[in-house]
């Protein structure tokens, strides 16, 4: 293995738990022999200062904050694919100044996003000859043993100081079953991990199968163009959605052969029956945007359905989407021009942060992070992922995702709605549709 193979902790015997069971022992003698006042007062002492080296502990650890996670030129890209008894990880930081600058790749497994302690720890071996640049980015690749990860516990991947190991800005990987089991990564046209869900039509891509070259089955489904609904709406006023997809295609490829897809969304998977992977194939150059209609699309959040049919219906849709947002300013062109550039930068960013089942900007999290703008701080549970946002009055409030994992997108998260986001929701259209950028104020 590629790990240092350490012992593992016992945190049972943590400082704070030593200190109790000394104190329990100091309570006992007391209750034995002394006197009541004596006694009284002394056990008063020992529970105010376990209070407070209990209390101590807590505050010396803050809940990790996870907004790294969704700036998409921070972001760690990430795969795995299984090896046997192994585990094989790959990686791509977009900055590797710390890998080679000498930092060490800290690598711990969790129990839960709220756990204080790792349940191991450890740093990669030999990281200088695994590290391979690209131009500012570093890659590198290592395994770990199966033996230590179990389905339900997560990893946090870091290039950084001891102390800064285990930060939300770390890579954190979720290990559910099908990541410990599935056999393959998919690659680009020369075999370099892909590190992404989403390809463009047609774009070659291969399946790289660990061991020999496997025969690919792949399914095709229909793609959804639904955007998310306002924070504050009622999904069950727009009546129940279909539970599963049509299948339209299912075709098989041949072992080693570069696969080229129209769009669509897809689940692939290799002769030896691995579990599905869920693949987005988008037209264009997604995730940028290209066409006049990918211009307008997005609009749905600032805009009525009247609006958009007037653009889609213009002899010249892109000069029609110019002319929309110098309207918004009364004419303002560097206003406009920054305007543009931060909402469809946004789009552009949601598209890498978020697509899954579908484009990144339709789904829950997208409509948040192009309107509101990226998360201030994002707190994680197991069940529930929280995005916060400060700044003014009018647009401070916190949003709660939940996990809705499907074969297609095992990572996707549905907001909680709530009819209390209303006021906030159209003050921050208003932003908008008044030239003001609604951004995050970090």
């Amino acid at each position: 293995m590629y790990l240092v193979n350490l012992p593992p902790e016992t945190h049972s015997c943590s400082y704070v738990g030593q200190l109790s069971q000394r104190w329990l022992r100091t309570v006992l003698v007391l209750e034995l022999y002394c006197s009541p006042p004596v006694k009284n007062y002394w056990t008063l002492l020992l529970l105010t200062l376990l209070s407070y080296s209990s209390l101590s502990s807590v505050l010396a650890a803050p809940r990790r904050d996870f907004a790294g996670q969704y700036r998409a030129e921070r972001r760690v890209g990430l795969d795995t694919r299984r090896e046997g008894d192994s585990l094989r990880l790959y990686l791509r930081f977009p900055d590797g100044n710390m890998l080679r600058q000498g930092y060490p790749l800290h690598v711990a497994a969790w129990a839960d996003y709220d756990a204080k302690r790792p349940l191991w720890q450890d740093t990669v071996r030999h990281l200088a000859r695994r590290i391979r640049t690209d131009g500012s980015a570093a890659w590198v690749e290592f395994c770990l043993p199966l033996s230590r990860l179990r389905a339900g516990q997560l990893l946090s991947i870091n290039a950084s100081t001891a102390a800064e190991a285990d930060a939300g800005d770390a890579a954190w990987l979720a290990l559910k079953p099908d990541y410990l089991s599935r056999s393959f990564v998919l690659t680009d046209s020369v075999g370099q991990p892909l590190l992404r869900r989403f390809v463009q039509a047609y774009e070659p891509f291969g399946v790289d199968s660990y061991g020999p070259d496997l025969a690919v089955q792949t399914r095709l489904y229909p793609l959804s163009s639904q955007p998310a609904l306002p924070p504050m709406s009622n999904p069950a006023a727009v009546g129940p959605q279909p539970r599963t997809l049509g299948l339209q295609d299912s075709t098989w490829f041949r072992a080693g052969q570069l696969l080229r897809l129209p769009a669509g969304l897809y689940l692939l998977r290799t002769e030896q029956q691995t579990p599905w992977c869920g693949l987005l194939v988008e037209e264009n150059n997604f995730p940028d945007l290209t066409s006049a209609d990918e211009l307008i699309a997005p609009l749905t959040f600032l805009t009525s359905s009247a609006e958009r049919k007037k653009l889609f219906d213009a002899p010249d849709p892109k000069k029609a989407v110019d002319a929309f947002w110098l309207n918004l300013v009364k004419g303002d062109q560097p206003t406009a021009r920054l305007l543009i550039r931060t909402y469809y930068g946004r789009v552009m960013d949601a598209n890498r942060l978020f697509s899954s089942h579908k484009a990144g900007w339709l789904t829950d999290r997208g409509l948040l992070y192009i309107v509101m703008g990226p998360p201030e701080t994002v707190y994680r549970t197991g069940g529930e992922e929280r995005w916060v946002y400060r700044g003014t009055p009018e647009r401070a409030g916190t949003y709660t995702f939940r996990p809705k994992p499907s074969t297609f997108a095992p990572e996707n998260y549905e907001l909680v709605r709530r009819p209390e986001y209303e006021r906030l929701w159209y003050a921050a259209v208003e932003q908008w549709r008044k030239g003001i950028i609604a951004r995050p104020g970090r």
